[in-house]
């Protein structure tokens, strides 16, 4: 008889952290990371956190990066583009309420992974891949989609557009210490956003 394979004696072993017990480790990082931020977070402490030993969650998660990642993640609700028809409306669909730019508990959390990002070049790169990068795709496609409309004109960055309005508000919450409301997030899309992109339109 010939040996089982290594991998598939692992699977065997090892079987996957899934469903609500998967989500409950998953909350439990959130809470975490929300009160002492991704430095001082430990497989440790989500473990005990999630009353799970530390060989289950490195049977789905092979470190902290990862597992955070996932978590952020599990904490956003499913991604659309709006599309009504103007940039405008599509923005404040996109940016304002749940999941966007003034819902104070992903800001929060965002704040806790900042300055993780400097440091830890594991965690960068799979917090940019895999959570800004699906943000980003969207907010392309919102642009890019009103540049075919005829709303911005052809000759338009749509990549340097497509960061004003996150970039602004999330530089008056980290460095200014405020929060963005769904006032201001009109305001840049109304006095910014919506003049620099129409200027020279037919």
């Amino acid at each position: 008889m010939s040996p089982t394979p290594a991998s598939q004696t692992e699977t065997q072993t090892r079987p996957r952290v899934e469903g609500e017990r998967e989500q409950e480790i998953l909350d439990a990082t959130i809470d975490i990371l929300a009160e002492v931020g991704y430095d001082r977070l430990t497989m440790d402490a989500v473990a005990t956190r999630a009353k799970a030993s530390k060989a289950t969650l490195y049977r789905r998660w092979n470190g902290k990066a990862q597992l955070v990642i996932d978590a952020l993640i599990s904490e956003k609700e499913p991604m659309s583009a709006p599309d009504t028809g103007n940039l405008r409306d599509d923005l404040l669909g996109a940016f304002c309420g749940l999941g966007g730019l003034t819902d104070a508990r992903q800001i929060a959390i965002l704040g806790s992974v900042i300055t993780a990002m400097a440091r830890d070049e594991e965690f960068a790169e799979a917090f940019r891949r895999d959570f800004i990068g699906p943000k980003k795709e969207l907010s392309s496609r919102m642009f890019a989609r009103a540049q075919e409309r005829g709303e911005i004109r052809k000759d338009f960055d749509l990549e340097l557009i497509a960061a004003a309005l996150p970039g602004i508000c999330l530089h008056r919450t980290f460095l200014l210490g405020e929060l963005p409301t769904a006032e201001l997030v009109e305001k840049v899309i109304d006095q910014i956003i919506l003049p620099a992109v129409a200027n020279g339109c037919d």
